[in-house]
């Protein structure tokens, strides 16, 4: 397996974006994952990636940060039209910097209605972009109350309705543990269908401690894709990486 850093969170004590990249790659990581990187240059973060050799390797559509704002609208029927016009801008943007990985934020929304929307909204991404690995991601109601996509075998049926074979599924430890509470036993009903792993600490969203028994199932179902920590650091970020060493 291979370990990554998520850069909205990690390495806060760095700064900015440009510094945590700086602070990833003195840390020794070569790939990097931003959930809304759209506010720096990209020529700028080209740069400092290049300075590391580090690939940034996942991010979060659409645009902009949903800071004070949606979480996403993919699920959202009255922002249909809006998330087939931002879609095309963030795929402009991760091909910019040379992403291969996009998770497309399903919004709040509930209902068949909406439903309805997030599997053509879906769908429809996929045939835009048929060289971009697309990902969705169940995420928990406490986080975000009103999330729409809160539930780990629904998006499985909703993988298989869209059935689009550069969709698959994200699969966040710190989300299955706070849905179902044994991110283990999530793994073996969904880990099929996943082709990236977040990992974080439940309830408090820090360091992922106790991740052992998790990170041999991994290896043991031969996943051989990212683990990226995704969690805010209870202190310094280097002082919590040792989930760097049990994941590989």
């Amino acid at each position: 397996m291979k370990t990554c850093a998520n850069l909205s969170l990690l390495f806060p004590e760095a700064g900015g974006l440009l510094e945590r990249i700086d602070a990833a790659g003195k840390a020794g990581f070569t790939a990097v994952e931003v959930q809304f990187p759209y506010d720096d240059p990209a020529n700028d973060i080209l740069s400092r990636l290049a300075k590391y050799d580090m690939q940034l390797i996942t991010m979060n559509c659409p645009p902009p940060n949903y800071t004070g704002g949606e979480r996403g609208w993919a699920a959202v029927p009255a922002l249909q039209d809006r998330f087939r016009r931002d879609f095309p801008r963030a795929l402009r943007f991760a091909k910019a910097l040379g992403v291969t990985r996009m998770h497309i934020m399903s919004g709040s929304a509930e209902g068949a209605e909406a439903r309805q929307t997030y599997v053509e909204n879906l769908r429809w991404a996929a045939e835009q972009a048929p060289h971009m690995s697309l990902l969705i991601e169940p995420i928990n109601q406490t986080s975000m109350p009103g999330y729409f996509l809160s539930d780990f075998d629904e998006a499985v049926r909703i993988l298989d309705e869209v059935a689009a074979p550069n969709l698959s599924l994200l699969f966040d430890s710190f989300h299955a543990a706070m849905m179902e509470g044994d991110i283990v036993k999530v793994w073996d009903r969904v880990g099929h269908r996943v082709t990236h792993v977040q990992i974080g600490g439940a309830p408090h969203r820090h360091e992922p401690e106790n991740h052992e028994a998790f990170f041999d199932r991994l290896r043991a179902d031969g996943y051989g894709g990212y683990v990226s920590g995704e969690y805010n650091p209870s202190g310094l970020t280097t002082d919590g990486l040792s989930w760097v060493k049990a994941a590989t």
